[in-house]
């Protein structure tokens, strides 16, 4: 499988749509903040297999699933994304409940430079002089925010690592994306239904109406722009990806300060503008090459 060398319109498209609503996630994860973590995210994992099932059945696709089914590499490669991406969801649902909406964001801001570094060590993607002035801008901001926080806290680092390298291997992975997130689910949903079980005298599912509808609707907040984020992916160099994933982590700062009532200091008031200085020089380039590109066909 070759590795993505351009930038696809439609990949740019499915990126901001999933950066965007992974934005407004928080919002709906603040109402579940009274329910553990882990019962989050197994209702997470569970409702998500009938919405990826379905979108798999109308698109005609469901013979890739049975292959990938039998095939023990594609079942431990998908085995590894699916740890990757459940380590990910359980240190974000935990750090929305417990008031730490910022160090998440602060996680999902130096993230991008962390696939960035993949990108290059790894793909051997090479950045030009203006992406280079937008990464050196985006690291600037994100060191504003660090030195403002004292030191980096441990949401952050792992929200890091963790979505890093999902998006790595993801890239990796030699199975449509929708069928790839079908595999995970299904493949995490056996934990998950167990602990469900095991949990289900004192679970929240089933008690309150409104945290039972909470839970279901959280495979679909899940699933839907997992999806989306997957088949732009494909479609987009790691490096841009990168970049893009600004957009939900300064929704997130702005969710935080503004409806969350945490605090935003004067350092934060020097990265934001810093961040959307990145993200301007990086894609307003990128969109004349798209645009040039279709000219000439």
């Amino acid at each position: 499988m070759t590795n993505q060398t351009a930038d696809s319109p439609r990949g740019l498209a499915f990126a901001l749509a999933a950066y965007f609503m992974w934005g407004f996630l928080p919002l709906y994860l603040k109402a579940m903040a009274h329910i553990p973590p882990a019962e989050v995210v197994a209702h997470r994992i569970l409702w998500s297999v009938p919405v990826a099932g379905l979108l798999l059945v109308a698109l005609g696709r469901t013979r890739d699933l049975s292959a990938a089914l039998r095939s023990p590499k594609m079942l431990a490669m998908a085995s590894l994304t699916a740890g990757l991406i459940t380590i990910n969801w359980g240190t974000y649902v935990w750090a929305i409940g417990a008031g730490r909406t910022l160090d998440a964001a602060l996680g999902y801001y130096i993230n991008p430079l962390f696939s960035v570094l993949l990108g290059a060590v790894l793909l051997g993607e090479r950045l030009n002089a203006t992406q280079m002035v937008s990464v050196a801008l985006a690291g600037c901001a994100v060191g504003v925010l660090w030195y403002d926080a004292g030191s980096l806290p441990w949401p952050a680092l792992v929200l890091m690592v963790s979505w890093g390298f999902y998006a790595y291997f993801k890239k990796s992975l030699p199975i449509g994306p929708n069928q790839g997130f079908l595999l995970e689910v299904l493949i995490l949903s056996v934990p998950s239904l167990g602990y469900l079980i095991w949990l289900s005298p004192e679970g929240a599912f089933g008690g309150d109406v409104q945290d039972t509808v909470l839970l279901v609707g959280a495979g679909i907040v899940t699933a839907v722009p997992l999806i989306v984020y997957a088949n732009g992916a494909k479609l987009l160099r790691l490096s841009t990806i990168a970049i893009l994933q600004y957009i939900a982590p300064t929704m997130i700062f702005l969710t935080a300060v503004f409806v969350f009532d945490e605090p935003f200091g004067q350092a934060r008031m020097i990265a934001f503008p810093m961040i959307w200085a990145a993200l301007v020089v990086y894609t307003v380039p990128m969109v004349r090459q798209m645009r040039n590109g279709r000219a000439r066909t």
